[in-house]
């Protein structure tokens, strides 16, 4: 029963997420992104990838993808050609700040009859699943 209620939570879940993006021309993927770098703008391709739970490869397509339709761009610093540093541009925070509205009103959606402490409490929960499985994928 675990399996099939974290499926269906992820997939109303995400699927709700869109319709409000909806007309924001964001692809799978793209939104986690978004709010990431909001919070962590300069970021190295590896910490996106490893934050926000995407194979590295697949970052790398979606930052492309971004890049081109303007809303992150990749900068170099000290002439270090190894790391590049992805940032928002002007039009990239807007986006992030409709994602951010999107998740907090979805997430205030699931969790409309909770309490502030079965909120904490469930979120812990999340926490620890999360943990014990990177443990085994990582």
């Amino acid at each position: 029963m675990y399996h099939k209620l974290m499926l269906e939570n992820h997939t109303m879940f995400t699927k709700q997420v869109y319709e409000q993006l909806a007309g924001r021309e964001l692809s799978s993927g793209q939104p986690k992104i978004l709010e990431y770098l909001f919070e962590h703008d300069g970021s190295v391709q590896k910490d996106i990838a490893l934050a926000c739970g995407i194979e590295p490869a697949t970052v790398t397509s979606l930052l492309s993808r971004m890049e081109k339709s303007g809303i992150i761009e990749r900068k170099m610093q000290n002439n270090n050609r190894r790391f590049w540093y992805v940032y928002l541009t002007e039009k990239g925070k807007e986006e992030a700040v409709y994602v951010k509205k999107a998740f907090d009103t979805v997430k205030e959606t699931a969790l409309k009859d909770f309490t502030s402490d079965e909120k904490e409490q469930f979120t812990e929960y999340l926490r620890r699943v999360n943990k014990n499985l990177k443990e085994v994928l990582f």
